[in-house]
């Protein structure tokens, strides 16, 4: 049902058809025939009028906005996980060893790091909805200029008379107009407003949480190469141990004390050692080109790190205190409650249909033959719909809503178990590596202290270099345990940390030990 309420202002001497309705005088100069057609003028000024209007009136009235205002039921879909580990790369290699610390990796990638910038993306694209919807709810105003040439066939509309031209015109006229169209209530497009804004501000909080994602693969990355700098470097040393071991084999066959067996059983043992240096450092390199990828590097860039992460336990940490803290710091859990309350707002704007709008359009302009002819006229029409019948579609637009809340609702709930998990998952593994670290530090000790012992028993000719090479392999085999059990701790602080939220805040704290 429309209710339509108009102000016109009546169209005076200036309007091209004014000739048509208005009477002639007689007096001097004065044709008769034109006088005798008057009466012709005013049917055709009429028709000609009613031809007028209908070819105006979408321009002078412009027709209101559609009830049906879109309801956002659907959320952010954001990328995989896996873009947090490309990036953008930005400026060329340079030919000096870049100095990297874990902070500047960290900045670098959020500058260039592919997931950031697609979540970025995501939230313009969140933004820009916003301002779509806030546009429903405020002013159109346009202007137009048209010049107008007429000609009217009356013999089209069925119109024939005695004496009566079949064609009327050509008339021509000209019609500056500026155009408004106001809505006065709309429930629907307010409730939109309000549901894009809440995606709005889940899709900053989107972003919040790819920073914390971002840190986490940076420290990752990093931590990997600490780790993998610290295997060459033991590595380097059993190489060390081994060289020596092979000279004095080698001395003491030369010198028919002992077996050639000996000086070939150290030529093979000093060649494995060398065999690991090359893995470790092949995978060093493969390990930093990743880190490159992730923080944006030039290709061909090298890098040395600059940080350490010293072993410092976390004590006094308890589960359901953490996991208090990390509902309310994780942003990508504040970005689903962000979502899934935008979903219930939608679910408001879908009923909301049903509730009547207004609508004012108005217009003024100057027409008239010529410009420096025209007149001023002006329309204003205020108009109030209310939907009597829509054929089930507001109730389909409804379920679609609900079933938009369920499933922003089970996210949530999931989401929340995740965190749970994660967070529990990363104290087992902080324990466990503790433990990890404590034992293998005593069994580094051990192997130290056997190696030794062996060294001089065949120093005194007690026994064969078997027993040395034995002591070096378990010696080998300790040391990587050590590295592991500390790679697994920094890697078990880097999840705890992404677990809490503000991941760069908490990865310097528990990094620190506290």
């Amino acid at each position: 049902m429309r209710v339509t309420f108009t102000m016109l202002k009546p169209i005076e001497a200036a309007h091209p058809l004014y000739w048509l309705m208005s009477p002639t005088p007689l007096g001097p100069g004065v044709n008769p025939q034109r006088i005798e057609m008057k009466p012709l003028r005013t049917v055709l000024s009429a028709f000609a009028l009613m031809t007028l209007a209908a070819l105006r009136l979408p321009a002078q009235y412009p027709p209101p906005p559609s009830q049906r205002a879109e309801v956002p039921t659907g959320g952010l879909n954001f990328s995989s996980e896996d873009q947090f580990h490309g990036s953008a790369a930005q400026g060329t290699a340079s030919a000096t060893t870049l100095k990297l610390s874990l902070q500047d990796a960290i900045d670098r990638a959020l500058k260039t790091n592919l997931g950031m910038l697609v979540r970025e993306s995501a939230g313009s694209a969140a933004r820009a909805d916003r301002l779509r919807s806030l546009s429903a709810l405020l002013p159109n105003v346009s202007a137009a200029f048209a010049e107008y040439e007429t000609q009217i066939s009356l013999a089209v509309y069925g119109l024939r008379f005695p004496q009566i031209p079949a064609v009327v015109g050509p008339f021509s006229y000209s019609d500056a107009r500026a155009f408004a169209n106001v809505p006065a209530f709309d429930w629907t497009a307010f409730k939109n407003l309000k549901a894009s804004a809440e995606n709005a501000r889940a899709a900053q909080l989107s972003i919040d949480d790819g920073r914390d994602l971002v840190v986490e693969a940076v420290a990752t990355g990093y931590v990997t190469i600490l780790a993998d700098l610290a295997r060459i470097q033991i590595v380097k040393m059993q190489i060390s141990t081994a060289e020596d071991l092979a000279a004095t084999a080698r001395d003491q066959h030369q010198a028919g004390l002992t077996p050639a067996l000996d000086d070939l059983r150290a030529q093979v043992e000093l060649k494995s050692q060398q065999q690991r240096l090359l893995v470790a450092e092949n995978q060093l390199a493969k390990d930093k080109l990743v880190l490159g990828r992730a923080i944006g590097l030039p290709s061909g860039q090298d890098f040395e790190t600059t940080d350490q992460a010293p072993y410092k336990p976390l004590e006094g940490l308890n589960a359901e205190t953490l996991l208090s803290q990390a509902y309310q710091a994780r942003a990508d859990y504040r970005s689903g409650e962000a979502q899934l309350h935008a979903a219930e707002i939608a679910r408001q704007a879908a009923g909301a249909q049903r509730l009547p709008t207004a609508f004012v359009a108005a217009n003024y302009g100057d027409i008239g033959p010529s410009l420096a002819q025209s007149h001023g006229t002006f329309t204003v029409t205020g108009t109030v719909s209310v939907n009597v019948f829509d054929g089930g579609r507001i109730h389909s637009d409804q379920s679609a809503a609900d079933a938009e809340i369920e499933r922003r609702r089970n996210e949530l709930a999931d989401l929340k178990g995740k965190i749970d998990f994660e967070v529990r998952s990363a104290l087992l593994d902080l324990s466990t590596a503790a433990d990890q670290v404590t034992l293998a530090r005593s069994n580094v000790d051990l192997a130290n202290l056997a190696l030794e012992q062996a060294r001089d028993r065949v120093s005194g000719g007690v026994t064969d270099n078997l027993e040395v090479i034995q002591a070096q392999e378990a010696l080998a085999s300790t040391n990587e345990d050590l590295i592991n059990g500390l790679y697994l701790h920094n890697l078990a602080k880097v999840a705890l940390a992404r677990a809490m939220g503000s991941t760069d805040t908490s990865l310097k704290r528990f990094l620190g030990g506290n």
